[in-house]
């Protein structure tokens, strides 16, 4: 499972980066595409550059790449499905074989600059609602709405629900959220609003990206879409999925159930930091994640792994 937005951070994956090369390497793979230092960023800042959403994603692929690259020279182990939460579907892809690197690093850099022009600074907001239902949640979005774009972005998992749109509309949200169940609610630091209609303006020109990209490919593993909870069965399927993302929510809870109902009884959170480890544990408590993030977790990883099978 293959991390996006908010997993990134300043100096992230620096020890594994300076023991291997692949992971350089990789790093180097993607600056040489968007003409500008990506590991320098990583390393030296500024946070709010790299918290940037044009910035974020590339450096975020880029990361999931170099952590899977460095795994299928580290060990036989394969998985039996994979899924990406948002940008870390792009990770998926380029990991199944469905897209080159180069051309991932490419367009998820002109997916960060469609969604940053698609709304006006301050404009939009996201919201992280806790403690209260699905159901709960679509409930308040419809009750504080007021003629305002503002629905679930992203089910990350039981209690825990994203919303996104207006900024006047998300803060009426986090306000009257504890009047519909919501044990807490706060506005999440982001400088788009994901996965809601304020990002309709991006789907066109990230279509025409998505269109200039000639290697598109079937995956050689499945992988699950956010938007469906399904595999493509054809590359207009995967292409269609990418687009309907920036609008339509993320459903992690129905991918992490999908992929145990599957036969999973591992995951391996391919990127920076632990978020979807946490995310995981309230979905699914017994089923074990292990993260990656740092070269001791990344060896430990793998050496668990290899007891198992």
């Amino acid at each position: 499972i293959f991390p996006g937005q908010g997993s990134q951070s300043l100096c992230m994956l620096a020890d594994i980066h300076a023991s291997h090369k692949i992971v350089r390497d990789t790093f180097e793979e993607a600056s040489s595409v968007l003409h500008y230092d990506l590991w320098t960023l990583i390393k030296e800042g500024p946070l709010e550059r790299l918290n940037s959403t044009e910035f974020t994603q590339p450096a975020l692929l880029a990361a999931d790449v170099a952590l899977w690259r460095l795994w299928c020279c580290q060990t036989d182990i394969r998985p039996l499905v994979m899924a990406g939460h948002s940008l870390g579907e792009y990770s998926a892809l380029v990991a199944s074989g469905a897209i080159a690197f180069s051309d991932a690093v490419n367009l998820v850099s002109v997916r960060g600059q469609c969604m940053q022009r698609a709304v006006e600074p301050g404009e939009g907001a996201m919201a992280a609602i806790l403690g209260a239902s699905d159901e709960q949640v679509k409930e308040l979005c419809q009750a504080v709405k007021e003629n305002r774009v503002l629905s679930p972005a992203n089910f990350n998992s039981k209690g825990q629900v994203v919303v996104a749109g207006h900024a006047d509309a998300v803060s009426r949200a986090v306000e009257q959220a504890r009047e519909f169940g919501a044990r807490m609610a706060k506005i999440i630091p982001v400088s788009v609003p994901s996965h809601c209609e304020l990002m309709l303006p991006a789907e066109e020109p990230f279509l025409a990206a998505v269109n200039a990209v000639s290697t598109w490919g079937l995956p050689n593993v499945p992988v699950l879409h956010n938007t469906s909870v399904q595999e493509s069965d054809s590359v207009d399927d995967v292409k269609e999925s990418l687009v309907k993302q920036l609008t339509l929510p993320v459903r992690w809870v129905e991918t992490i159930e999908v992929m145990l109902g599957r036969g999973v009884q591992s995951f391996v959170e391919m990127g920076p930091g632990q978020v979807l480890k946490g995310l995981n544990k309230r979905i699914c408590k017994q089923v074990p994640v292990y993260s990656l993030h740092t070269l001791n977790e990344f060896e430990q990883a793998i050496a668990k792994l290899e007891e198992l099978v």
